[in-house]
């Protein structure tokens, strides 16, 4: 018993970032943040909001009977539904990463996206501690939230934004021909990505493969959802966490070889898919991604030729 209240004792000590910083109020009436702590990196999920997409694109080559089916299981409904957004926020000594920046204010018709830099704020980060972004890629739901008016001018001047190499190249000239995302889309993206590149290009540290942007924190390149891809590894000691970007979908752990239609290389992304998936089965790691519901913390576990979601109890 003296050990068990001896480690929550210490477990009180050690809090996350969650428990060290300010909190001003917020008219929020449901959360929109959840912290954990990976070792001695602080880990804060920050919800930028939900986007809402057609069914379609979630499974661009399934039957559609079969994707009716799924979303009817699932109880959501079967034209439309909300895509989650989330981003994360890494902090370890005096270094914060900021891992995706959300929607921003590309599509102003979308009022509960684009939330992340008010709901940093309620959690008490300023920008301005912000010492390197990671981008997973170049989307505008990942990149927008930087290009918000006034946003450059809250981030420190040596501010470092890590990004694979082949995203950069790729952006030059986009190849959509193989996504199966609405019409509007594909030139905004491209629009964005350019203006991204313009207004930021000489913060950026490109890498090839794989980056360590601090001691515990890695950037892997994996290609699929765009050719440059990235997924961020969080680890310390047998711990780890890994943020998976888009390369995972909620509907993804019951069918891995859907097509999501924002997907450059869908073929590539299923093998990207498969593998993170069967990895965090092997490993027990935790997992977040982009667009699984928010706080999108648990772990995955092996269920026969696909997978299932293990959600991870709240800590609060």
């Amino acid at each position: 018993m003296a050990t068990t209240l001896n480690a929550l004792a210490r477990k009180s000590e050690d809090a996350p970032l969650e428990d060290n910083i300010s909190r001003p109020e917020t008219e929020e009436l449901v959360p929109s943040r959840y912290a954990l702590r990976i070792g001695e990196i602080d880990v804060l999920v920050v919800s930028d909001g939900v986007l809402p997409l057609p069914t379609s694109t979630l499974a661009t080559n399934a039957d559609p009977a079969d994707r009716a089916a799924w979303f009817q299981a699932m109880f959501l409904p079967k034209d439309a539904f909300d895509w989650p957004l989330n981003v994360l926020v890494l902090r370890s000594g005096e270094r914060t990463i900021l891992v995706d920046a959300g929607l921003g204010g590309e599509f102003p018709g979308f009022p509960r996206a684009g939330q992340f830099p008010q709901r940093l704020a309620a959690a008490g980060i300023d920008l301005a501690s912000v010492t390197d972004v990671v981008l997973t890629h170049m989307h505008m739901d990942h990149v927008g939230g930087l290009l918000v008016e006034g946003m450059r001018d809250r981030l420190r001047e040596g501010l470092r934004i890590h990004v694979a190499a082949a995203e950069v190249d790729f952006w030059a000239s986009p190849d959509f021909s193989h996504t199966t995302m609405p019409s509007p889309v594909p030139p905004v993206l491209r629009s964005v990505a350019l203006r991204f590149l313009e207004v930021y290009g000489s913060q950026l540290r490109t890498f090839a493969e794989e980056v360590e942007v601090i001691p515990g924190v890695t950037v892997l390149r994996t290609g699929g959802h765009t050719p440059g891809h990235s997924i961020v590894r969080v680890t310390a000691g047998d711990e780890r966490l890994t943020f998976a970007g888009d390369a995972i979908f909620p509907v993804g752990f019951d069918h891995p070889d859907w097509h999501n239609g924002f997907e450059h290389d869908p073929e590539e992304s299923v093998r990207v898919r498969v593998r993170l998936l069967q990895e965090a089965a092997a490993t027990g790691e935790l997992l977040v991604a982009t667009h699984l519901p928010f706080p999108s913390v648990g772990r995955v576990a092996a269920n026969g030729d696909a997978f299932r979601w293990v959600a991870a109890f709240w800590d609060y």
